[in-house]
């Protein structure tokens, strides 16, 4: 069985940092496109930032381009979400998803992204 285990999250000040981690296990998994989501109390889950496999494709949500930076390393089956000059409205649960294939491009629909983490809080206060 594949787990999902995000770490990294905090409270931090609006323009703050912090990085997420995400460790996959399991004798199942094998790496393939990754993703972060997020999601805020009253709000839908929402994309945050993708890579492909290969780690040559990445996307970001346009409310958190040129501020995270999503990275990977395969051979220790972790991914990273670096966030940079953080605002409160970044507040929200992020999730760790990991997709069934590899893509040469990025993929963002949710429902290609087939198990989950459980979550990490980041809170980023006024």
């Amino acid at each position: 069985q594949v787990q999902l285990v995000e770490s990294g999250g905090g409270l931090v000040q609006t323009g703050g940092s912090l990085r997420l981690s995400c460790i996959a296990s399991g004798r199942a998994f094998s790496p393939g496109d990754m993703a972060w989501f997020r999601q805020a109390p009253g709000k839908e889950r929402e994309i945050v930032a993708t890579i492909n496999w290969a780690a040559t494709r990445t996307y970001y949500a346009d409310s958190v381009q040129g501020r995270f930076t999503i990275s990977r390393d395969n051979a220790k089956n972790v991914v990273w979400l670096q966030m940079n000059s953080l605002k409160p409205e970044d507040t929200a649960v992020y999730y760790c998803a990991a997709a069934p294939f590899r893509s040469p491009t990025v993929v963002t629909a949710m429902n290609a992204y087939t198990t989950w983490g459980q979550g990490t809080q980041v809170t980023v206060s006024s």
